[in-house]
């Protein structure tokens, strides 16, 4: 099957289309031929072995260890092991696999526990269900479990334009909250069409300074000082930190240990937890109409290269699709169509980027 391989870490230039063995699924495990994947941070970093500690955890210290990145799926299951009770051939799946896993999803195929994975919502393409799994578990898990969220509440999504926070502000507004969304000039009028009833443009206001309290703060990829974040809380605001640098995860960190001598405002770094029931409950939510993925560009496998330059270099709105479907792709791209009658909420036709390298 052809697969792409990171050899060694650096740029995305590292990246090759390579031919590599076939899985086999093991007897509690499904092997899923895969139509669509998406990148995520955590890809991103793998690649880049930044932080340094990536080489020091699942990554490989010289090199990587799991050669093939990618976390996200969907695709169409083609066989079973023996021991697999949730699925059967021909069944349509997303899902999510952890580093720890050791398989990648920028492939043709993968093998992956049924527990990983769930049935595929019916009203998305393979294209939209991949780029679900990863960025919507984990603001989920960041509003509901770390957040403790609560309708009618005061919630801020500060980095609400990329993959987590599109998914966060769709999310806390199921959840019945009032959404202050917090994004670059030229994301404003996008995060408004997914349903934040606030929006604010951190390049000309800070609000942190303004004035303005929240019960729930998440920050996807923070760039405030700790100080900053908990002066917009309220005395008994939560602070959910996703991503950012090692100096912000250290100050969260240090927080959570001091909270109780310096009062009842508290602070959580989002760890992600594989759940089938996470991607249960967002199946529901998706086919229910409450949230959609935003999307900014489709791939093919061979030019996912120049989708981490793109990723990496451009910031895109929501996500960025890697697709083995051909024949789909190029349906899409022909059309190129908006759909606008979902829940309100619009879903950018997906676009193969053909340039070697982003356009800035």
């Amino acid at each position: 099957m052809k697969a792409i391989v990171c050899p060694k870490y650096g740029s995305p230039d590292v990246l090759q289309l390579q031919e590599v063995a076939k899985p086999s699924p093991q007897d509690d495990e499904v092997l899923i031929r895969i139509h669509a994947a998406s990148i995520n941070a955590r890809d991103w970093r793998f690649m880049r072995a930044k932080p340094f500690f990536i080489r020091l955890m699942p990554g490989g210290l010289l090199r990587p260890k799991n050669k093939i990145l990618g976390a996200d799926l969907a695709g169409r299951v083609e066989a079973v092991g023996i021991n697999v009770k949730q699925f059967k051939s021909g069944d349509e799946v997303f899902g999510y696999l952890p580093s720890a896993t050791g398989r990648g999803t920028f492939a043709e195929y993968v093998c992956a526990s049924e527990k990983a994975i769930t049935l595929k919502p019916a009203n998305l393409t393979f294209e939209q269900a991949a780029a679900v799994p990863e960025a919507a578990m984990t603001a989920l898990q960041g509003l509901r479990d770390n957040g403790k969220i609560q309708p009618g509440q005061k919630v801020l999504i500060n980095g609400a334009s990329g993959g987590v926070g599109t998914f966060a502000v769709q999310i806390a507004k199921a959840f019945g909250a009032e959404v202050t969304a917090v994004c670059s000039t030229r994301n404003l009028e996008m995060v408004r069409s997914i349903g934040a009833d606030h929006v604010t443009d951190y390049k000309k206001e800070d609000f942190t300074k303004n004035g303005q309290q929240y019960d729930l703060i998440l920050a996807v990829n923070g760039y405030h000082p700790i100080s900053d974040y908990l002066r917009a809380l309220k005395p008994q605001g939560i602070y959910v930190v996703v991503g950012g640098s090692m100096n912000q995860l250290f100050q969260a960190a240090l927080q959570r240990r001091r909270a109780p001598m310096i009062g009842s405002k508290r602070t959580y770094v989002v760890s992600l937890v594989q759940s089938q029931n996470d991607l249960i409950f967002l199946k529901e939510l998706l086919e229910s109409e409450k949230i959609m993925p935003v999307i900014d560009g489709c791939y093919p496998l061979r030019k996912t290269p120049e989708a981490f330059w793109y990723f990496e270099k451009v910031h895109p709105k929501g996500k960025v699709v890697i697709t083995n479907d051909r024949k789909r792709r190029e349906e899409m791209n022909k059309a190129k169509q908006f759909d606008e009658t979902v829940a309100g909420y619009t879903i950018p036709v997906l676009n193969e980027r053909e340039t070697s390298q982003p356009d800035l």
